[in-house]
């Protein structure tokens, strides 16, 4: 099998010669583990480990600093960067619809437009990354709404102003049913994968109760898999945290693939396997919080090992850290993963 037949073979649940692999990291992180392998090529190191998924990028608008050090992107997402022993890190604030009072000042804000992203590096990318399964997308439903409203906000939203909760998540499902649909045509019909982001879970359980997630979360997520599965591609969702609760919503909706399957109390592989394995490809898993920053590389390696035992057995897994692998992840405990 070459990476793309295998990933796509795992996701439609066949057994493959091998478990597919993908690698995410924070810049930092990055920065960490090219200081140890003494190179800065990407590529370079994604051959060298293997990995089966690589990422099409594309350009969208800059962000612009917005005084105080505070950073604004196109969303209106505010955000500032603390420096880091490897680089800078981005921290979350409250977004520009944080004041706002009344459903006038959320309606008039000069939301982006998707024709606004530039697709033209593509046709390199992709002569780059043949052979490779081909993944793409940032796209957000809830969460990024919440950033850009207050998560406080949005909560008291959905309890008392639903119309303004479903606004702005209807503003970007349109968006990115857009985005994404100009996305496959520049690539030629040649991405395979597309992201779905909303974080619902914290350590302990749901964010928010199942009937909410039934009414503002679920349908607009249903509208994204009917949107990627409609151009021929898989969806691939990411939520942290313990979001056992919705997993059968989620599989309703649409959803291929469940990432990052962080390792916190009802949802370790054994359960998740038994119960689901049939109907999702699980990705992700390796503990981000405990295992990779603190244990040992034959720890660490053991422990992918495991996933890749249980998840992996008779398709169904895709190799990767339970997040973005961190700073403070050993460089030895990376290249474990994949070893």
């Amino acid at each position: 099998m070459n990476s793309r037949e295998r990933v796509l073979a795992a996701v439609n649940h066949q057994q493959t010669d091998r478990v597919p692999r993908n690698f995410w990291a924070e810049p930092a992180a990055w920065n960490r583990l090219f200081e140890f392998l003494k190179h800065q090529n990407k590529q370079q190191l994604l051959d060298y480990l293997d990995i089966d998924i690589r990422v099409l990028e594309s350009v969208s608008p800059p962000e612009k600093e917005i005084g105080n050090g505070i950073f604004q992107n196109f969303w209106g997402e505010r955000y500032v960067y603390r420096q880091t022993a490897w680089g800078l890190m981005r921290e979350d604030l409250a977004g520009a619809l944080a004041e706002a009072q009344t459903f006038e000042e959320i309606a008039s804000f000069d939301f982006p437009n998707p024709e606004s992203f530039d697709y033209s590096g593509f046709a390199a990318q992709l002569r780059q990354y043949e052979g490779r399964a081909i993944l793409y997308g940032f796209a957000d439903i809830w969460q990024r709404p919440s950033l850009v409203r207050g998560m406080s906000n949005m909560f008291i939203d959905m309890g008392i102003h639903s119309e303004w909760a479903h606004f702005l998540s209807r503003k970007f499902t349109d968006f990115y049913k857009k985005e994404y649909a100009n996305a496959m045509e520049a690539a030629n019909g040649k991405i395979d994968l597309f992201l779905l982001i909303s974080d619902l879970g914290t350590q302990r359980g749901p964010m928010i109760s199942k009937k909410m997630f039934a009414e503002f979360v679920a349908p607009y997520i249903k509208e994204m898999c009917d949107c990627i599965h409609s151009l021929g591609a898989k969806v691939l969702y990411h939520s942290c945290g313990n979001i056992r609760p919705f997993i059968t919503g989620l599989i309703d909706a649409g959803v291929d693939i469940l990432d990052p399957i962080q390792p916190v109390a009802e949802m370790q592989p054994e359960q998740l396997k038994a119960e689901y394995g049939g109907q999702l490809c699980f990705h992700g898993g390796i503990d981000m919080q405990r295992i990779l920053p603190l244990d040992t590389p034959e720890e660490v390696r053991a422990e992918s090992q495991r996933y890749q035992k249980i998840l992996g057995q008779d398709g169904g897994y895709i190799l990767a850290p339970a997040h973005l692998f961190q700073p403070d992840v050993p460089p030895e405990n990376i290249l474990a993963v994949y070893r």
